[in-house]
């Protein structure tokens, strides 16, 4: 890694549109570190972690809570469902996996409640043809609540003398929203209200004031571990808009998201496919149509961790990288899923883009544009011959070397990692 990698904080970010491997990337890094802090999205990502024989997807908790001295942190940018949260943590703890006195949610964290997946479904439905693709978890809602300044908060819920109206009120709003979008029915904001007071008492042990603490923490010369959701171009600012999440995906989310200076994020890992996938709706300029496109999604086994939806598959996108390792400040990069492309005698790279017959010198904002685009390819030798598992640089073969070498010029990044399977110990380390 370089500069303060080896004393410093790090964040890890996904360079493309998310499911590149940061959880198992997080969950190799997490016992060098003494907090693994999340700072935004919601259950809507999936990380999934294999340890031994056993398989986990983590939705909210970060992934750093497999190493038992290791504190995770919710950050006040996540938006929270409370079920979700729940049963997240009862899953580990069937596991052996104890959360208390290591997992700490924000007070500041705003609430999902049902009514936001109601809306959600409700948008969809009224977009058809132009909708996002959501995984209709009520994330976008809820953000809407937020920067409306009418959401609710974990310090909310925690209320519980006032709780039960704040839902009503907020019930009240939603269903005139839902009349206006000619929904059927009525939200019943009392079973809402006894439910969420359940939840309450539930996860007021996990409530923390995570901003002093964190800060605290940092101040102690403790080494922080910044994990995010989705990915750079899923960013609601810097992404493919509005094909998006509704939260700052990229490193830049993670001063606001933990409440933080930004001075304390000392280096920025990228983690990056040795192709591209995207779920949902969206442009996609290197999408591989037809066999090649189900080569790759039966390679690598490409359906979503939460939603099971199956992932576009296409190669790698050079300009989008580069374009994530602008915005994010990237000092290096993580090369994962390299075993799926075994298979093929010749690897396009997309190394540019065209527009209307000219070079696009620019990542474009307005995703028509980026929708008509043209890739402009160099085409790899491949090396056919299998590598999964494979765990030393000088064990790849020479153009599998050359095809990652050529990638990290193409980004003037260093790789730092390349991941050739989901274990822990398939990973070629190079730091």
């Amino acid at each position: 890694m370089t500069r303060h990698d080896d004393r410093g904080n790090l964040a890890i970010v996904g360079a493309h549109w998310g499911d590149e491997g940061k959880g198992k990337i997080v969950d190799i890094l997490a016992d060098r570190f003494d907090v693994v802090a999340r700072y935004q999205g919601g259950h809507n990502a999936g990380h999934t972690i294999r340890i031994g024989e056993r398989q986990f997807i983590l939705h909210l908790i970060p992934s750093g809570i497999f190493h038992p001295e290791v504190r995770s942190v919710i950050g006040g940018g996540v938006v929270l469902d409370p079920l979700a949260l729940l049963e997240e943590v009862a899953s580990l703890g069937r596991a052996g996996i104890g959360v208390e006195g290591r997992l700490f949610v924000s007070t500041r964290c705003h609430l999902i409640l049902p009514y936001h997946r109601s809306v959600e479904a409700a948008m969809e439905a009224r977009l058809g043809a132009r909708r996002i693709g959501t995984t209709a978890r009520g994330i976008g809602p809820a953000y809407e609540d937020k920067m409306a300044r009418r959401g609710l908060r974990v310090c909310d819920l925690l209320k519980t003398a006032t709780l039960a109206e704040r839902i009503r009120e907020q019930v009240a709003e939603k269903n005139e929203m839902l009349a206006m979008l000619d929904q059927p029915g009525r939200i019943d904001p009392e079973p809402i209200a006894r439910t969420y007071l359940e939840y309450a008492e539930r996860i007021r042990p996990l409530a923390a004031d995570t901003t002093t603490r964190v800060n605290a923490w940092i101040g102690e010369g403790k080494r922080i571990l910044f994990e995010g959701a989705q990915a750079t171009l899923l960013d609601v600012d810097h992404g493919t808009f509005p094909y998006v999440t509704s939260s700052n995906s990229t490193a830049c989310g993670i001063p606001a998201g933990l409440g933080i200076a930004p001075r304390y994020v000392h280096a920025v890992m990228g983690i990056m496919k040795a192709y591209a996938t995207r779920v949902g709706t969206g442009p996609f300029p290197t999408q591989a149509n037809g066999a090649m496109g189900d080569c790759l999604r039966a390679r690598g086994a490409e359906f979503g961790a939460t939603t099971g939806r199956p992932r576009r598959c296409g190669w790698f996108d050079g300009p989008a990288a580069r374009y994530a390792a602008m915005v994010n400040g990237m000092d290096s990069i993580v090369v994962t899923k390299i075993d799926v492309l075994d298979t093929f005698e010749e690897i396009p790279f997309c190394t540019g883009y065209r527009y209307k017959g000219s070079p696009v010198d620019e990542f474009p904002a307005d995703a028509e544009v980026l929708d008509e685009v043209q890739p402009v390819y160099k085409n790899l030798r491949g090396w056919t011959s299998p590598i999964a598992g494979v765990r030393e640089w000088a064990d790849l073969p020479e153009r599998a070397r050359d095809y990652l070498k050529f990638l990290s010029d193409y980004l003037e990044r260093p790789i730092r990692m390349v991941s050739t399977g989901a274990e822990r110990e398939e990973t070629i380390r190079l730091d």
